[in-house]
């Protein structure tokens, strides 16, 4: 078969054009899908389930300000979505109603720093309907013949901040997994639907891995940059992908700073970010607890433990206009 350069940067196998998509319930068809290369990642973050240090949101924010962003697909908000626990935003304007901004669930081209193109799939968590949502995405994966798919999600965890931000890796693909997860734990977890479709496109036969940042506790209310780079690393690790990070980066650094400012000088704080190092460190080398998590009594250090200075930061820090 013919090799061609379908895209800016890609060279693939030449292929007829694809047919029309079949309809489906549970989307619409937006795009021009006819002329989508085959043979491309595809990179998922939803919100809705524990987005800790709001990483998913600010990739999402990140990824979709990148060039070439063409919708697809758009999943229908009546069949997945509860309004009453998620409300849509309604601008009122002195007497009326001026503008409505529904939620959206969308799958999109778009292309990377070096024009490489990926598909991304980026909105809310479904409330409903997980089975049939996720068999759609597997129908899309193999229409699209999409090479692999990675997903991101971010929960709390008693980690230091001092420390680069670990993940857990599940999936198929055992050279992220031996690579990356830092933390292998044989557990019960609260599942979300990503967690669902990995298990689907597993059953299917398709490459898939999951990254699950593990954003210090004591941080994951916050809009944590950190971790936003955090989460742009580790796609960029299964897929080759490259993304803008500079100015995250410079984020990060300067949040930081402010945090080791609230730190320094205040012995029970740096008490507490010293003992979650030292379990951090004990774990990285030795491995002697069960977890790099808990002390040795299994007791979690809470969150209440730290001082009302980092907390009145922190607080300060989520009020603050964006610019």
């Amino acid at each position: 078969m013919t090799r061609v350069a379908v895209w800016p940067g890609t060279v693939r196998e030449a292929a007829p054009r694809l047919e029309p998509m079949d309809p489906n319930p549970l989307y619409e068809v937006v795009g021009d899908v006819s002329d989508v290369p085959t043979g491309l990642h595809l990179v998922a973050g939803l919100t809705g389930f524990t987005d800790s240090g709001t990483a998913v949101g600010q990739i999402t924010e990140l990824l979709r300000g990148l060039p070439v962003v063409q919708d697809l697909v758009v999943f229908d908000n009546d069949a997945l979505l509860d309004y009453r626990a998620r409300r849509p935003v309604m601008y009122f304007d002195e007497d009326h109603l001026s503008s409505y901004e529904p939620a959206r669930l969308v799958l999109s081209l778009v292309e990377d720093e070096l024009h490489r193109p990926f598909l991304l799939l980026t909105g809310y968590e479904p409330d409903f309907r997980w089975e049939a949502f996720t068999r759609a995405v597997v129908e899309l994966v193999e229409r699209f013949g999409v090479a692999d798919t990675t997903w991101i999600n971010a929960i709390p965890m008693p980690t230091p901040h001092t420390r680069p931000i670990g993940v857990t890796v599940s999936g198929n693909r055992t050279e992220l997994t031996d690579s990356y997860s830092i933390w292998r734990p044989r557990t019960q977890v609260p599942g979300n639907v990503l967690h669902l479709l990995e298990y689907r496109l597993q059953e299917a036969g398709h490459l898939t891995s999951g990254f699950v940042l593990l954003v210090p506790h004591y941080l994951a209310d916050t809009e944590y940059p950190v971790a936003a780079v955090a989460a742009l690393e580790s796609i960029s690790a299964a897929t080759g992908l490259i993304f803008p990070t500079d100015e995250l980066r410079e984020e990060g650094r300067e949040f930081t700073q402010k945090v080791e400012e609230q730190v320094a000088g205040n012995t029970e704080l740096e008490r507490l970010v010293h003992t979650l190092e030292e379990r951090h460190d004990s774990y990285m080398q030795e491995n002697p607890l069960p977890s790099p998590l808990v002390d040795e009594d299994g007791e979690l250090p809470s969150a209440d433990t730290i001082a009302a200075e980092l907390e009145r930061f922190l607080a300060s820090r989520r009020d603050e206009p964006r610019a």
